[in-house]
């Protein structure tokens, strides 16, 4: 097995576990990482994305609240990783209302 597959297997045994023990292994391995999340005013409007690509923190944060699992958002967002989502999520946590001001705008622009 290859890297790139040994890594999607990965994402997809991560996504599988149970809350609990994904929060107890992010919170091991989440020390290491970036974090992930930039905001540049040429992209997205200058909002907080998932570093490298134009997915905004506040869709993701959003798609869980409203039931997508992290299984679903890996599957429906291909170039997304495990990591990227714990990424997002961090931010979400530390930054809540810039969040959920986001969002708050969105919905009603639509």
């Amino acid at each position: 097995m290859n890297t790139v597959d040994v890594l999607k297997e990965t994402e997809i045994v991560i996504a599988g576990l149970s809350d609990r023990d994904r929060k107890r292994l992010f919170k091991k391995f989440s020390r290491d990482f970036d974090a992930g999340v930039e905001k540049n005013g040429d992209v997205m409007g200058g909002v907080a994305c998932v570093r490298h690509t134009r997915i905004p923190v506040w869709l993701l944060y959003r798609a869980r609240q409203l039931g997508s699992s992290e299984a679903d958002l890996l599957k429906n967002y291909p170039g997304l990783t495990a990591v990227d989502l714990v990424n997002a999520w961090k931010y979400a946590e530390t930054n809540t209302e810039e969040i959920e001001s986001q969002i708050e705008l969105n919905e009603r622009d639509d």
